[in-house]
């Protein structure tokens, strides 16, 4: 038996630009940092005294007898990539709910790759195990998905992470104090919004737009351009990163319709008015969970704001993706 702990991930800056469609032409960069707040995956060898071979637990339960059967497409065609010929066995649970848009569906890529790569005594870097979940996702599944939370997903920490024109990355670990650190995650509160969405029918009509979005990305750089140093230099006030996040939703916001609706714009507003600088829904779009960046003392105020709404306490996580249990029983 072989569990996985992966982390979910929040994005600051520079969403979109991780599209193959867009950095294969023109680069792109994200600063994104993993949170205390994990998808669990438990695999082992099913044994043989059933009538059936495999069984997947997620949202459903799947009992199939052969891995062309299973539904769940990540499951089916990783067990696939692998060659797993003995019955399997998948189990997930996480803190916190799908489509949410905290990354959830990669961090369960990555989870499942790093468990069913240990099952089989293999060792995985963490580059290795991002590209996998990369290329499981962009080219086996077809999904249409960026590739910036398989990476977030796999290495862990607060990053910035490059994306180059030959399809390749970096991971740049920003190299911060604590007390920096400590000042950024005191600023944040993490708002459900109470409805989910299916991320890839947001990301497709974010792909569709991305030619003739060109100078709103470009632009969208520029703001992470300036989030980065607003981080590193700690003669600035952190307060400024608040106010970028705040220009970065306007503008993801005339990317596509479908990023937004009148329901989470109500939400940021009333986050807002209660004392909130900046936010941002993460993810796609469309639902979710919303991040404000407010004050400490205004804290209270907004989750009054929005007190039918759920908070989720969290702090940001430095492992990544992590086999937490191994056992050859």
């Amino acid at each position: 038996m072989v569990i996985s702990r992966t982390p979910f991930r929040i994005s600051f800056f520079g969403g979109g630009t991780d599209y193959p469609t867009w950095y294969e032409t023109n680069g792109g960069m994200v600063m994104s940092a993993t949170i205390n707040k994990y998808a669990y995956l438990t695999v082992r060898e099913l044994p043989p005294f059933f009538d059936y071979k495999h069984r997947i637990q997620y949202y459903r339960r799947e009992e199939v007898k052969s891995l062309e059967e299973i539904q769940h497409p990540v499951v089916r065609e990783v067990a696939k990539s692998l060659e797993i010929e003995h019955g399997l066995e998948v189990v997930h649970s996480a803190d916190l709910p799908a489509r949410s848009g905290l990354g959830s569906s990669s961090t369960f890529t990555v989870g499942l790759i790093h468990a069913l790569y240990a099952m089989q005594h293999k060792m995985v870097t963490k580059r290795e195990l991002a590209l996998a979940a990369i290329h499981m996702e962009q080219n086996i599944i077809g999904e249409a998905v960026g590739s910036q939370d398989q990476t977030a997903a796999a290495f862990g920490g607060l990053n910035l992470i490059e994306f180059n024109k030959q399809r390749t990355f970096e991971v740049w670990g920003m190299t911060i104090s604590k007390e920096r650190i400590q000042t950024l995650q005191d600023h944040l509160l993490l708002c459900f919004t109470g409805f989910s969405r299916t991320a890839e029918v947001v990301a497709k009509a974010l792909i569709d737009a991305t030619p003739n979005r060109a100078s709103e990305l470009h632009l969208m750089s520029k703001i992470l351009d300036e989030a980065k140093s607003v981080v590193i230099d700690e003669t600035r006030s952190i307060e400024e990163f608040g106010q970028l996040l705040a220009d970065q939703w306007h503008l993801k916001k005339s990317l596509t319709k479908s990023i937004s609706n009148l329901d989470i714009d109500n939400i940021y507003d009333a986050g807002i008015n209660a004392g909130a600088i900046g936010g941002k829904l993460l993810g796609a779009g469309g639902g979710g969970f919303m991040l404000f960046f407010a004050k400490p003392e205004f804290h209270n105020k907004i989750r009054e704001a929005l007190k039918s709404k759920l908070f989720v306490p969290f702090r940001f996580e430095n492992t990544g993706s992590q086999i937490i249990y191994f056992s050859h029983d």
